[in-house]
């Protein structure tokens, strides 16, 4: 068991115990073909660790763990209340240990500590809080039908939930998926993404400690193409929960479709943020700047495309190069000034790279950034916050999801411009609307086409409140009650109390 695990300091100083292998029916295993994955500081591209890399038949090994644990008593018979309190009892851990987790996703990721500190952190440790309260507040109905007949429902479990979760935020997105999946009975095998799986096998070592049973958490590394194919095609998983990209999303949808298998998925976004002449320009410009820089870009909700009435355009461009110069300083994720660390992998810093170029092709203009962000040694996936503008609707810079630092901004003329541009997507996650006018504010954001829209800020998120995407931004929708509904299933019992036909 011993090389199963290996001890780390982080760069700030905190050293712990690091799992490296799957985690099975309560126990860290390795995978069947001994194969590791590498999981690299993306500032300095040296390796943190190597942890085992899951294969089709340790897959298999976890969702047979995970569908014994949900028809054990252990489990089955568990009270709801006990499921709350187990949920409870892990966001406490994780509170005992914030700054390690912090400084684990910061390390692994690439985001600042301070961002993984004041919003991840917080975002995991509310979630499982949340979902703990409501595990004992899931009811059916009763229904009223005739004098000798009544009828009720109830809101069950589905059974084995495969999870596949993203790397831009490993945690709070472990926390999303996990907190409501079990608060309603159901057993999971969650497969954490191959570029970040450090902060979720610790939270592996938690959710025994809490003491949930054996099976009940299982959680696997390893390849989209391998470990994620045997997880969405495996017949003994009962629903499916996915985030990451909108091809893959279909592709999951697809592995789906044969047994009618249920899916929640939150993919890609282009999200507009519309700036109208009456805002206040200072937040605007402030939120602006936080919507499509704010850990390197790589947000689903990022707000990508940013479009400013034409009276007060040039002010916004001059303010927002300014905020971009002064506020995005790039550097390593431990600075405290550091608002921008790098991308997360190679693969991720060649593509952002790719879009700039392309950009800088098709005859846009840049205002920002455009380059790569050069170091002392040469090391690290740093890229300059970057800024188009003479973007027009046909370009790959306007239409695709970069998922980077790289932001375009239009001018717009009247109110249904900024909405038919808005709406020009083939996504609908989020879109954030500046305005002084409250009339103006509510009816733009029922009109776009957007499973959030903020009003004067951006990337705002909360446990309480449901999220989700239009179009082909997902299917369903997580957290608040939604999330609840999203992993129960309702059953009709009629009740004949007569002997009528």
């Amino acid at each position: 068991m011993s090389d199963l695990f290996v001890d780390i300091v982080t760069p700030n100083g905190h050293s712990y115990e690091q799992p490296t292998g799957l985690f099975i029916n309560n126990e860290f295993v390795k995978g069947s073909k001994g194969e590791t994955i590498s999981s690299l500081d993306p500032a300095t591209e040296i390796e943190i660790a190597a942890v085992q890399a899951a294969r089709a038949e340790d897959v298999d090994r976890a969702v047979r763990a995970a569908r014994t644990a949900f028809k054990a008593s252990s489990w089955k018979k568990l009270s709801a209340t006990e499921r709350g309190r187990l949920l409870v009892r892990l966001s406490e851990l994780i509170e005992q240990n914030k700054e390690l987790f912090a400084s684990i996703d910061a390390w692994d990721n690439g985001k600042t500590y301070d961002l993984a500190m004041e919003d991840d952190l917080p975002d995991a440790i509310g979630t499982f809080r949340y979902f703990g309260g409501w595990a004992d507040k899931n009811f059916g109905q009763t229904i009223e039908t005739s004098p000798e007949k009544f009828a009720y429902t109830l809101r069950q479990p589905y059974g084995v939930i495969g999870q596949i979760i993203p790397w831009n935020f490993p945690l709070a997105m472990a926390a999303w998926k996990l907190g409501p999946a079990l608060a309603c009975g159901n057993t999971v095998v969650i497969k954490a993404a191959e570029q970040t799986p450090l902060s979720i096998l610790l939270l592996a070592k938690l959710i025994k400690e809490a003491g949930f049973p054996p099976g009940v958490v299982n959680i696997i590394n390893g390849y989209g193409r391998e470990a994620g194919a045997a997880l969405t095609q495996h017949p003994l998983v009962d629903k499916l929960a996915f985030t990451g990209s909108t091809v893959t999303g279909a592709q999951i949808m697809k592995s789906a479709a044969p047994a009618l298998k249920e899916v929640l998925l939150e993919t890609g976004g282009k999200s507009p943020l519309i700036v109208f002449s009456d805002a206040d320009l200072e937040q605007a410009v402030k939120w602006s700047h936080v919507g499509i820089m704010a850990n390197q870009g790589q947000i689903c909700t990022a707000t990508s495309r940013i479009f400013v009435q034409r009276s007060i355009y040039d002010k916004f461009l001059a303010l927002f190069k300014e905020r971009v110069r002064t506020a995005s300083i790039v550097g390593n994720q431990w600075e405290p000034t550091t608002f921008q660390g790098p991308q997360v992998t190679r693969a991720q810093y060649d593509r952002v790279l790719h879009y700039i170029n392309l950009g800088k092709s098709e005859g846009a203009t840049i205002e920002t950034g455009g380059q790569a962000h050069p170091t002392a040694d040469g090391k690290g996936f740093f890229v300059e916050p970057t800024t188009f503008t003479n973007v027009k609707p046909t370009m790959q810079i306007y239409r695709d999801e970069i998922f980077g630092p790289v932001g375009c901004i239009l001018p717009f003329e009247e109110e249904e411009d900024a909405i038919e541009y808005a709406n020009d997507t083939l996504y609908g996650l989020g879109a954030a609307v500046f305005t002084t006018n409250l009339r103006r504010g509510h009816r733009v954001a029922a009109e776009i086409e957007a499973g959030t829209v903020w009003l004067n800020s951006s990337q705002d998120s909360d446990h309480r409140i449901p999220f989700g995407g239009f179009k082909s931004s997902g299917v369903g929708r997580e957290l608040g009650h939604a999330g609840l509904e999203a992993y129960t299933q309702i059953k009709a019992v009629h009740v004949n109390m007569g002997n009528d036909l």
